[in-house]
């Protein structure tokens, strides 16, 4: 009897780390910004529009992965090949590729047409949240 409780708490507590994992994922854009669709989202980081400039945060970080799945329903590498054409017919350029959420922050502040994402415990009053992704 000990033991299948032992277990079930073992169990409970794992599910509860994996749903823990799952982050929300604030979308952001400074201050001036005005809310926008996931599917215009989906559209920038697919690069199918460029009325905006999108930034990354580095391949294989945890959060740039779950923001791919979530926001484009696309793997990295499905991605990657995406780009790879836009680049290659000279339609575009891929995302800006920055170090971290402060990075990120500091960069849609200072320009209007950037657009990050970032965890969204890290979100502060200098950004506005134009879409969460859950």
């Amino acid at each position: 009897m000990k033991r299948l409780y032992v277990r079930s708490v073992l169990c409970a507590g794992l599910l509860m780390a994996a749903t823990a994992s799952q982050a929300q994922i604030a979308v952001i854009m400074g201050p001036s910004a005005t809310p926008i669709t996931k599917d215009v989202l989906s559209s920038i980081y697919l690069g199918k529009r460029f009325e905006l400039k999108p930034l990354d945060l580095p391949e294989g970080d945890a959060l740039r992965d779950q923001f791919y799945k979530k926001a484009t329903e696309r793997d990295q590498a499905q991605v990657k090949a995406l780009w790879a054409r836009v680049i290659f017919t000279g339609k575009g350029q891929s995302p800006l590729m920055l170090p971290d959420a402060a990075s990120i922050k500091k960069a849609v502040i200072t320009d209007p047409k950037a657009i990050g994402y970032i965890d969204k415990s890290a979100v502060d009053s200098t950004v506005k949240v134009v879409l969460m992704i859950e």
